[in-house]
């Protein structure tokens, strides 16, 4: 048999390489000559960097960077093994995680320093840069990306703003100078990773839907949206580009819009691009089999997430789609209907998470078995067997 085992990470616990490795291991246990081929997948969030990386045989960069308050921050991307494509989880470098819960201000907090691993992977030599959007501790619409790209933000008085722009400084924002802007942003190709339409401004922007969970207050996410209206106002008018309601633009507290407004960038969907990527379409011709799977799967996994990507991939292949999760929710027997043909849970039995994270090696490796043998059964070969 030819299976192709396709799996997200399971978040804080296992490289999406290291569930493919497990299911692979019970896998062999029933039938050891099976031809398995392990295709680490993603959706554009956390565990994109990895899973491209482990997928092309790239190589992680380490770069030291402006965290979202401003200190320095260790923060990781990726090169792919074609040597010319970077992968950039902008959370690296300005997320949530970075900033202790009583310190977060979106008022204050940057995208610079993805800007710096930009900047970092074109002297790598990158001609094309992959932007996986999520997990933000920002809401400064791209503007400290723009500057660590060369962008001069200039105030009423026509002085450069030097300060790291945050969503609370875009009001001090008269002018916009491109002239000083890195001449390689022109020839990179940009691609946005990312699985959101909220709009920059309004009812469903930046601001009012993401603004509260990186610690705005209501008077915080009032001006905040004001704020990236007018940035968006400015761009319109003197860098001819109309990111207000462009869907997406709002991703990442606004980054998106930053990268529409100074970069050639192009969205697109964050599982879709992994798939691409990795060529799991190639993958699964002539497979008898693809095992996907994420760390809880519920009904949200037929909504952009990676098992969901692979089930699709998988049916245009006319390849059946199981999903092991490290968890079955109660409603995640919606997934059935968007083409995954049957699930199986990690756990055996109940219990608590930190177990299930320090024996998650073992219960991956006995669900592949579980998986196999129930798929025998179904075939009527246990017997011959």
């Amino acid at each position: 048999m030819k299976i192709v085992i396709a799996p997200d990470s399971f978040k804080e616990n296992l490289t999406s390489m290291q569930v493919a490795t497990c299911i692979e291991k019970g896998i062999k246990k029933v039938l050891p000559k099976a031809r398995c081929i392990k295709v680490p997948m993603a959706d554009g969030g956390e565990g994109t960097v990895q899973s491209l990386v482990d997928a092309t045989g790239g190589r992680m960069i380490k770069k030291q960077v402006v965290g979202p308050l401003g200190k320095k921050t260790r923060a990781s991307y990726g090169i792919l093994g074609d040597g010319t494509t970077a992968v950039i989880e902008m959370a690296e470098a300005s997320g949530l995680p970075l900033v202790p819960r009583h310190k977060r201000n979106p008022l204050k907090a940057t995208t610079y320093g993805t800007g710096e691993l930009i900047i970092d992977a074109i002297n790598k030599g990158a001609t094309t840069i992959i932007i996986g959007l999520g997990g933000s501790a920002t809401v400064d619409g791209g503007a400290g990306m723009a500057q660590a790209l060369g962008v001069r933000f200039l105030d009423s008085g026509g002085r450069s703003i030097k300060a790291h722009l945050g969503g609370g400084l875009l009001d001090r924002i008269r002018d916009i100078d491109i002239s000083a802007v890195d001449r390689r942003i022109k020839k990179t190709k940009f691609i946005i990773a990312s699985d959101v339409t909220n709009p920059l401004c309004g009812k469903t922007g930046a601001a009012r839907v993401f603004g509260p969970q990186k610690g705005a207050t209501p008077v915080m996410v009032k001006t905040l949206d004001r704020n990236l209206k007018h940035y968006a106002d400015l761009i319109k008018q003197q860098l001819k580009k109309d990111v207000i309601k462009q869907k997406g633009a709002g991703a990442a507290g606004g980054l998106g819009a930053g990268l529409l407004a100074f970069t050639h960038a192009r969205m697109k969907r964050g599982v879709d691009l992994v798939v691409e990527i990795t060529g799991l379409k190639k993958h699964l011709k002539g497979a008898d089999l693809v095992i996907t799977g994420e760390g809880r799967v519920d009904f949200q996994t037929a909504f952009g997430k990676t098992p969901a990507g692979v089930a699709k991939a998988a049916r245009a292949c006319k390849v059946p789609c199981i999903a092991i999760g490290g968890s079955l929710a109660d409603d995640a027997r919606g997934v059935f209907v968007h083409g995954i043909a049957g699930l199986e849970s990690a756990a055996a039995r109940d219990m608590d998470l930190a177990t299930a994270l320090a024996n998650s090696r073992k219960h991956l490796e006995f669900a592949g078995e579980r998986v196999i043998r129930l798929l025998l059964i179904g075939k009527g070969l246990a017997k011959k067997r």
